[in-house]
């Protein structure tokens, strides 16, 4: 995938709110409308989300998206490489901060 946080970042907020319209979903995320659209297309694309529409009334069309079995899976092993990489730089400065004390 070309741009893991962004994809895992959509899957996060779809997972949470399924039921949100794309310009919510692209408020919440701090992206633009066109960011989101193309991010969900990509998602779509590889199978790790279903997008269905339904009608909310008579006069409007609404989609609900849903996360599939290997959107899921994607979507966990996102996860576990964002938490190795926010650990791994916890560490990090854990590490600079020992070492900036012991030069005091």
């Amino acid at each position: 995938m070309k741009n893991n946080n962004d994809y895992f970042e959509v899957l996060r907020k779809v997972k949470k709110s399924p039921n949100s319209n794309q310009r919510e979903l692209a408020k919440d995320l701090g992206f633009s409308l066109g960011k989101l659209n193309y991010c969900l297309r990509e998602l779509k694309a590889k199978g790790l989300i279903k997008i269905s529409n339904f009608k909310k009334n008579p006069k409007k069309l609404n989609y609900i998206y849903v996360l599939t079995p290997k959107g899921i899976a994607e979507k966990t092993k996102l996860t576990i490489r964002f938490m190795k990489r926010k650990i791994a730089e916890y560490d990090e400065l854990k590490k600079e901060l020992k070492d900036k004390n012991k030069n005091r």
